[in-house]
């Protein structure tokens, strides 16, 4: 390992040093997630994104209500893909949590600089994400995108609205975040996100920074969580805590 590695490539290379050795054998089932955390000291969420890792790399295989299995053994080189993928690639919870960071204080910052135009843009952003959903279209999150963004282009600088785009595009282009999605199969969570969205712009319209911090903040707890239980091949009513969060601080 080096100390460039991602923590969840460290713990999946760890994991395939236990396949390389013998430890576990094609067909036999992995720990479950919950004792793999515990003999790393990680997080579930690192777990998770480590065995995403090992299911791009065609070495596991998630059986929903079943648990992970061993379907090949890792070679002494990794192919041009798998290199990508280590080199490239973000853990799905790693990106959320660094959007929590950041868009939490983007909204409250764009609280304070927010004009009629802005909210007129939010509201029609949300308008079209209640159309979607209401039709059934569970899978679109084209508007999801447009409300975040345009929350960080109501700040009025450039570097913010364009960290936001950079963040999405990473999004966009992470083979571990398909593969997290497609282990999903009921997208009724999307109601929620809807009604956080309604509360973050509540507090946008009346000029609250610390109440649009804090409903942007939990918001993203919400969709971690969510995230977390609905794709967890295990437990479907996992209740742990998913990774240590930064509390938000509200100064008034």
């Amino acid at each position: 390992m080096t100390s460039s590695n991602r923590l969840y490539q460290e713990i999946g290379n760890e994991l395939k040093s236990l396949l390389k050795m013998g430890t576990y054998k094609i067909g036999d089932r992995l720990p479950p997630e919950r004792d793999i955390a515990e003999t790393f000291s990680v997080s579930r969420t690192v777990v998770r994104e480590a065995l995403i890792m090992l299911e791009l790399e065609n070495l596991i295989t998630v059986k929903k209500g079943s648990g992970v299995y061993v379907i090949g053994l890792p070679d002494d080189v990794l192919s041009e893909q798998d290199k990508l993928i280590e080199e490239e690639d973000f853990g799905p919870f790693e990106l959320l949590q660094a959007r929590q960071l950041i868009e939490s204080n983007i909204a409250a910052f764009a609280a304070t600089q927010m004009v009629k135009t802005d909210i007129l843009e939010l509201r029609s952003i949300l308008e079209q994400e209640k159309q979607v959903l209401s039709q059934g279209i569970m899978d679109d999150y084209s508007a999801d995108e447009m409300f975040h963004i345009a929350i960080a282009r109501a700040t009025k600088n450039s570097v913010l609205e364009g960290l936001l785009h950079d963040l999405w595009q990473k999004r966009h282009a992470s083979k571990m975040w398909d593969k997290l999605h497609s282990r999903i199969t009921d997208h009724s969570y999307r109601k929620q996100w809807l009604f956080d969205h309604e509360k973050i712009l509540q507090a946008l319209q009346i000029k609250d920074a610390n109440a649009a911090r804090q409903a942007m903040w939990q918001h993203l707890e919400n969709v971690k969580q969510t995230l977390m239980t609905v794709s967890d091949s295990e437990d479907p009513n996992f209740d742990g805590y998913l990774f240590d969060s930064i509390p938000v601080t509200i100064v008034r």
